[in-house]
């Protein structure tokens, strides 16, 4: 793919750096949007430079302020900190020096209730990320397609009949990946689409047989 306007002179944003503040923004909206809800607990770990460097570029706020639904050019963001303890998120950070694949990279964990998400996600620069891993599980994410992250169990025809439900519904699949803990045990599959998806169609895949759950991630801002 060639190169874009956007990915050359990067997002508008909050800065002052793309990958230190736009990208890690991205990333705690999308870690939000995978919850499903307002979080009211968050641990966040910065790995490899961004260990060394969050701090100064503002990545603590910029993250917070993603959690908090903030869009990376939303004014609040150098604010973040002090929304969250208005807001009642309460938060820990830590540090890895070592990177995790990609040397801006970081994880959040993140509750509402007992309801928790696990997520490993890197900032590639450009305001540009790449969500690796959910709940232990790969997938690749970039958060410029709605997307759908469901977890079912591995039986046959499973795919082709969620695939076959988003084709009635005229919904255009752009990416798909299917991973398994085991044969017949739990799989994960994220699907990236075209176009935005219904409420009604959410809950009709929901309803599936061998559903364990189904997550709907807007395409982040």
């Amino acid at each position: 793919m060639g190169e874009t306007v956007f990915s050359v002179l990067g997002p508008i944003m909050v800065g002052p750096s793309s990958s230190h503040t736009a990208g890690v923004a991205r990333l705690g909206q999308i870690a939000r949007n995978i919850l499903g809800k307002k979080p009211n607990r968050a641990e966040i770990t910065f790995l490899g430079s961004f260990a060394t460097t969050y701090k100064g570029h503002g990545s603590d706020r910029a993250v917070i302020g993603g959690l908090l639904d903030m869009d990376s050019a939303d004014a609040r963001i150098p604010r973040a900190l002090e929304i969250a303890a208005e807001e009642g998120l309460s938060y820990k950070i830590r540090t890895i020096d070592q990177a995790a694949g990609h040397p801006n990279s970081l994880e959040i964990a993140l509750w509402n209730g007992e309801e928790k998400v696990e997520l490993l996600g890197s900032s590639r620069g450009g305001g540009n990320i790449l969500v690796e891993k959910i709940n232990g599980f790969d997938v690749h994410l970039d958060g410029k397609y709605p997307s759908l992250w469901i977890l079912h169990y591995d039986r046959p025809g499973m795919v082709g009949k969620i695939a076959s439900l988003l084709a009635e519904k005229q919904i255009n699949i752009a990416y798909m990946r299917l991973e398994r803990s085991q044969p017949r045990g739990l799989a994960s599959m994220t699907i990236e689409c075209d176009d935005p998806l219904e409420k009604e169609l959410i809950e009709e895949i929901r309803q599936k047989e061998f559903v364990q759950s189904c997550r709907y991630i807007p395409r982040v801002r």
